[in-house]
């Protein structure tokens, strides 16, 4: 049968030996307002955007991409000006 073991009393801490309290040390700290932790990095979006699945025509697709880089967001601007058109059509 095994033993409890007694509690080992806590030594002197001379405030001398604690380590120096630099920048980097305060760059890692978690920082609070009251009792909620402020959360790091970017913001949530207001409006976020919402991920499908979606088929395109494989023409339609390459001729956004041969558009270059943020091929994606004009094909969602070309979608938003299609439905504000249809929008004051109907209207």
């Amino acid at each position: 049968m095994t033993a409890n073991k007694p509690a080992t009393p806590t030594g002197w801490i001379d405030p001398d030996d604690a380590p120096e309290l630099t920048d980097a040390f305060f760059e890692q700290a978690d920082e609070y307002v009251g009792d909620t932790l402020v959360r790091r990095g970017r913001p949530k979006a207001a409006s976020p955007k919402q991920a499908l699945t979606i088929r395109y025509d494989a023409d339609v697709v390459a001729a956004f991409k041969a558009t270059g880089k943020g091929w994606q967001t004009r094909m969602n601007d070309a979608l938003r000006q299609w439905l504000v058109e249809e929008q004051k059509r109907r209207a």
